[in-house]
């Protein structure tokens, strides 16, 4: 490993997360929210439940319904039946999406396993999402909280704006950060906030628990996907779930990417021209852009920024009881940038 890449891991003075904690305190609603996963998920058409627990069975962190359960336990909720439905809505909601862009980004790995449209091919990838966000929104409706089911109504609009908005700003080397952290609160950031917000109204939180609960989500969104454009650059396919430099590739201007266009300036003009707006992004100038990113320190600023946003996602929890669950969803916060450390 080079030492420029040491470097930029090198974070011995940050706390390390655990999101096997959360997940093992979790463990029997989890089970309850798998069945659910697995119940609606059947369909008298095969390919769709084969579809479904083929990118459901990869495994993955289960985080969004995690943070569902974790939320609705932390202020104190009992009887989490309700929640349980939204957390499965949650990853349902989450893997339609992932379905979707996969086929928008022409993705090889989802969750280190072949993509599905490269099995099934493209329009039943974008068809069996299409079937996974209804299954989303029966179990929503299933509850008859109608406040909770408007809050994921409304991320999963947000989400699809976001998407839209890298697609039409890809390639544009003019992208500024607000933007960009404008594309990453809509398409990554949003989903957290909404599980986190949902699992707290299932068990009918007071409204400052909320959104308190909604901040601590946001904030850890837009840290863990600082985190993941960060280990687009520095990180390993099983730690990605996909090939490293995907982002590269699909011509995305992620924040490691300004940052080093930025500070090589009139230096290397000529080089991300042809890269981002060329079109010219095979293995070599991966391999040239992961030098200048290492170079200029661009994966260290991404990160310090991740860190902050896990700071103000734990902050955001000082608001709720002191317990298991809050240490929990703290722990998780460290996760989310840890990963890339």
């Amino acid at each position: 490993m080079d030492a420029a890449l040491v470097a930029a891991r090198a974070r011995t003075d940050r706390p390390k997360g655990d999101a096997e904690a959360l997940a093992r305190l979790a463990g029997p609603d989890m089970a309850e929210v798998d069945r659910l996963i697995l119940e609606r998920m059947q369909s008298t058409v095969p390919v769709i439940p084969l579809m479904a627990e083929h990118i459901v069975s990869a495994g993955g962190k289960r985080l969004r319904p995690l943070i569902a359960l974790a939320a609705a336990r932390a202020v104190g909720g009992r009887d989490l039946a309700n929640a349980h439905r939204f957390a499965a809505a949650v990853e349902f909601i989450h893997t339609a999406t992932l379905l979707h862009d996969d086929v928008v980004d022409s993705s090889e790995l989802r969750r280190g396993k072949v993509a599905a449209h490269l099995i099934w091919g493209a329009p039943s990838s974008v068809l069996v999402g299409d079937f996974l966000f209804a299954r989303a929104f029966e179990l929503m409706v299933d509850t008859g909280q109608m406040r909770a089911l408007g809050v994921l109504a409304n991320a999963s609009s947000v989400i699809a704006q976001g998407e839209v908005l890298q697609l039409t700003r890809a390639h544009d080397l003019k992208l500024d950060q607000d933007t960009y952290l404008r594309i990453i609160a809509a398409k990554t950031a949003e989903l957290f906030a909404a599980a986190a917000e949902a699992g707290a109204l299932a068990v009918e939180a007071p409204d400052a628990a909320v959104a308190a609960l909604r901040s601590f989500g946001l904030n850890l969104g837009l840290a863990f996907q600082l985190a993941d454009d960060a280990l687009d650059y520095g990180g390993a396919s099983e730690v990605l779930g996909k090939n490293a430099g995907d982002d590269f590739r699909e011509g995305k201007v992620t924040l490691p990417l300004r940052v080093a266009m930025a500070r090589t300036a009139g230096r290397e003009d000529a080089f991300w021209r042809a890269a981002i707006d060329g079109g010219q992004r095979g293995d070599e100038e991966f391999r040239r852009a992961r030098e200048l990113i290492l170079g200029t320190s661009a994966l260290s600023v991404t990160l310090d920024m991740a860190h902050d946003y896990a700071g103000a996602a734990k902050a955001a929890l000082c608001t709720v009881a002191p317990g298991p669950w809050r240490t929990a969803l703290e722990s998780l916060a460290d996760f989310a940038v840890s990963r890339a450390a």
